[in-house]
């Protein structure tokens, strides 16, 4: 076999060993010990979580959505999840009375966890809980926000006008993170938004 023939080979193995079930892997998992970098490492490779709020319908039950969402621009995100929703779906409308709410998103969709269930704890999941608000439309977050989306979910662009589509975010409150053995990780807000340069390398995200 030649040089050229070997070559080729070579990029297509490794082509191929970076697909989990026909896509790009993700970027490399942060070692466990790294719970900052690990955090802002799932917020960034997920498109999507369950959005929990208070069901204003429900006597105030907890309610979860399938939602999508978008931290940022690919290799840019910023933690802040941002998502397009419409009133017509019970979680836009749940939280405009009880903003209340808090975004789930586990390793598992990533396909890093291999053939582990999603309950092992070594495969991370990660629970942010805040309040659920409206973007200013006009403002410069909204532009961020949009544009981050957008890139992330581009069907989003084509959603009918007349459902109304609103951005929100979640206002983080407070983390909480397994991504190995001896219960949750501690991570403070500041930590969680202002990650060290170090966590940041680790990442590989910005």
């Amino acid at each position: 076999m030649g040089f050229k023939s070997f070559s080729s080979s070579l990029c297509l193995f490794l082509f191929l060993f970076s697909l989990v079930n026909g896509r790009p892997l993700a970027q490399p998992k942060p070692d466990p010990a790294e719970a900052v970098a690990t955090a802002r490492w799932l917020a960034s490779q997920n498109s999507w979580g369950v959005l929990s709020t208070i069901s204003s319908e429900l006597g105030g039950a907890p309610f979860g959505n399938v939602d999508s969402f978008s931290d940022g621009l690919p290799g840019k995100g910023l933690g802040i999840p941002y998502f397009y929703l419409t009133t017509l779906d019970p979680t836009a409308r749940n939280a405009l009375k009880d903003a209340r709410s808090s975004l789930t998103i586990s390793e598992f969709p990533l396909g890093t966890c291999g053939k582990k269930d999603p309950e092992n704890p070594t495969c991370a999941k990660l629970t942010l809980t805040g309040k659920l608000k409206m973007v200013d439309r006009k403002s410069k977050e909204a532009e961020f926000a949009e544009q981050a989306l957008f890139t992330k979910h581009a069907e989003m662009k084509d959603w009918p006008k007349d459902h109304d589509f609103q951005i929100f975010k979640l206002d983080i409150e407070d983390i909480f993170l397994i991504d190995w053995f001896g219960g949750p990780k501690p991570i403070t807000l500041d930590q969680y938004l202002h990650p060290k340069m170090d966590s940041l390398a680790l990442m590989a995200l910005v």
